[in-house]
């Protein structure tokens, strides 16, 4: 099955700062989703870097389709606190 990663960056200044509540449930419920689709086998890697300027996913999906599908899934881009961009990834050296 073909691999995806997508890149997340928050739309407004301040965001990791100084979050409004309606940000910070989005992120809640993204974290929630991504956690289900790690347990489901879908997510391989997720995470933020530490200097705040965006997170990344990445993931298995059937097809591009189905790829931009999950990724417009997310919570956080479906509220329109993150936009998302995607590319086709393949995992060369996966660790532990």
């Amino acid at each position: 099955m073909p691999e995806y990663i997508y890149l997340i960056h928050p739309f407004r200044d301040g965001f990791f700062t100084n979050p409004i509540p309606e940000e910070e449930a989005a992120v809640e419920e993204h974290f929630q989703h991504l956690k289900k689709a790690t347990e489901d086998g879908i997510v391989r890697l997720a995470g933020l870097c530490l200097d705040q300027t965006f997170g990344l996913v990445v993931f298995r999906a059937e097809n591009d389709q189905a790829a931009q599908a999950f990724m417009f899934a997310d919570p956080s881009v479906k509220a329109n606190v993150m936009m998302a961009e995607l590319h086709l990834f393949r995992v060369s050296l996966p660790g532990h």
